[in-house]
């Protein structure tokens, strides 16, 4: 299980937006808009629930992945950059930005399983 304590932000029992952002070459505005918030709101509000939901996301999203590439580098481009035929040629990323999460975990899971890939 790949260990998340790297993304806390500093003592608080919440994801740093930053440092998730950093992991996925995400930017401020990019996190805002997978997050359908402002852009305001990830840096003086990072604890809103929607923010965190989606950078939770992510990292589930980047531990499926991690299953399947054992690389963290790897992972992350693949989440970022890499279509995905049966989801539209979508990618990962676009697809936790429209709430399908579970998808994603469950196409990953099928490359793993060796049923899809």
């Amino acid at each position: 299980m790949p260990d998340i304590t790297p993304f806390q932000d500093g003592e608080r029992p919440i994801l740093s937006p930053t440092r998730v952002g950093q992991e996925f070459l995400l930017g401020i505005q990019d996190l805002a808009d997978l997050s359908r918030v402002h852009r305001h709101t990830v840096r003086t509000h990072p604890e809103n629930n929607q923010l965190q939901a989606t950078l939770v996301n992510l990292l589930r999203v980047r531990s499926a992945a991690m299953v399947v590439n054992h690389d963290p580098q790897k992972a992350a481009f693949f989440i970022r950059n890499q279509p995905i035929p049966s989801f539209d040629h979508k990618t990962a990323l676009q697809l936790v930005g429209e709430g399908r999460t579970e998808d994603v975990i469950g196409y990953l899971a099928s490359i793993e399983s060796g049923f899809v890939g």
